[in-house]
């Protein structure tokens, strides 16, 4: 084995391709055919989006499970831990399993230089082909028509909502992005798009492969039901729904999306309503409007995009804070600052701006720089490094406040560490 510890294989893979992003799937489906000679003999739900996709994928995972169906699940990226990105019946996939199955993808690449993304995927359908699960949850990467998932033919291809992100790889307009996403569709088969305003891509692709199309809002819907809620689609009403463990009105058109998918399965995958309202119940996922109560209010959200920040806005006024809010604020440098800042400019008392240790990520005075007319007549603190960011709200929030840690997966996870890290002491 080329090595013997998970960290090991995965800071090589970093090296492994000059380019962190590689879209195309020439490559990975020549490694797939050598790797696994056996057809995938189990149901997929690939899932492709700006936003929701993550909060979809773990529904799905959880009702699955509550229905007492074996699940492989494929996310990304990761908060703590890699072993996240990689579950078989709701558990991470151990150490020692993944660097088996990383040893078998590079024998089986011979000199194609993967991507560390290409080659997570690869070990992820490795492991799921192996364990033979009832069905499998894909996220999309990046996109969905060149993402590394897409080599595998979906059963049922979900759409999230679109918003104007990574316009360098997937187009600068909604239509064009629109269609990279529509590119997980295929001929005759379901496609849920949980959008209320599709683009017209989106619809023109289904009509030319012939898919059983379903979009939110025309073809299936939710309404309040008092305690609950109550979904509706095609000749299928679903009642009494529970409360979503998953904070946020907007999660309930997420959860209608994944209602509408499983009952595109339920010819193969059954599923009652007393299963799905468990399923919802506990679902968990760390970075969506996570709340860590304590003396100071942590609140942990990973969005990263204008849609995203709108999104958080209206959970941050739903939660109504009974102090101060301080924004603990790190971007990559591919994103616009302003347009992430902006929908919580008025309710943020003071920010905190810091950048993490990787790479892309915006340096503060950049951040700082483009924060001007948003933030310029608050308390601004340009800290550097994101893990002072968080120490220097963490020293000036009073008992009541609370502390808002947004703008990327890697400030969610320095978020996540350091309250821990907290709490331990």
């Amino acid at each position: 084995m080329r090595f013997d510890d998970l960290q090991g294989w995965l800071r090589w893979q970093e090296t492994l391709h000059p380019k962190t992003i590689e879209l195309g799937l020439e490559r990975i489906a020549a490694v797939w055919s050598r790797l696994q000679h056996n057809p995938v003999a189990f149901p997929i739900i690939t899932i492709a989006g700006t936003n929701g996709k993550g909060s979809c994928a773990a529904m799905l995972e959880s009702i699955y499970r509550a229905a007492g169906y074996r699940t492989a699940c494929y996310t990304s990226p990761h908060l703590l831990r890699y072993n996240e990105r990689i579950r078989l019946d709701g558990s991470e996939v151990p150490d020692a399993t993944l660097c088996a199955s990383f040893e078998r993808v590079d024998r089986a690449r011979g000199t194609s230089p993967l991507t560390f993304f290409e080659f997570g995927t690869l070990a992820a359908l490795d492991l799921f082909v192996r364990a033979r699960p009832d069905v499998a949850i894909l996220e999309v990467g990046l996109g969905g028509r060149l993402d590394a998932v897409n080599i595998l033919d979906p059963d049922v291809a979900v759409v999230t909502t679109i918003g104007m992100d990574h316009t360098a790889w997937l187009g600068d307009t909604p239509d064009r992005i629109a269609a990279e996403k529509a590119g997980i569709f295929r001929p005759d088969r379901p496609a849920v798009v949980g959008h209320r305003a599709p683009s017209e891509a989106l619809i023109e692709r289904s009509e030319t492969l012939g898919c059983d199309l379903f979009v939110l809002g025309r073809d299936f819907d939710w309404e309040d039901a008092d305690p609950g809620w109550r979904w509706f689609g095609p000749r299928l009403v679903r009642r009494d729904l529970p409360a979503l463990a998953l904070r946020g009105t907007f999660q309930r058109d997420n959860a209608a999306t994944v209602l509408m998918a499983i009952a595109c399965l339920h010819p193969r995958l059954p599923v009652s309503g007393a299963q799905l309202g468990l399923g919802l119940e506990r679902t968990r996922l760390n970075g969506r409007f996570q709340v860590v109560p304590g003396r100071v209010i942590w609140l942990l959200d990973v969005a990263h995009n204008a849609q995203a920040a709108e999104v958080l806005a209206a959970n941050l006024r739903a939660f109504a804070c009974p102090g101060r809010v301080h924004g603990v604020l790190g971007v990559f440098e591919d994103k616009d600052p302003r347009a992430i800042a902006e929908p919580l400019s008025a309710q943020i008392d003071a920010w905190y701006l810091g950048a993490s240790a990787d790479p892309r990520a915006l340096l503060t005075a950049d951040l700082r720089a483009q924060l001007k007319g948003i933030a310029a007549e608050r308390d601004l603190n340009d800290c550097g490094a994101i893990t002072e960011a968080l120490r220097t709200a963490g020293g000036k929030a009073r008992a009541g406040d609370c502390i808002l840690a947004f703008g990327s997966f890697t400030t969610v996870e320095a978020a996540l560490r350091y309250t821990h890290s907290a709490a331990a002491s």
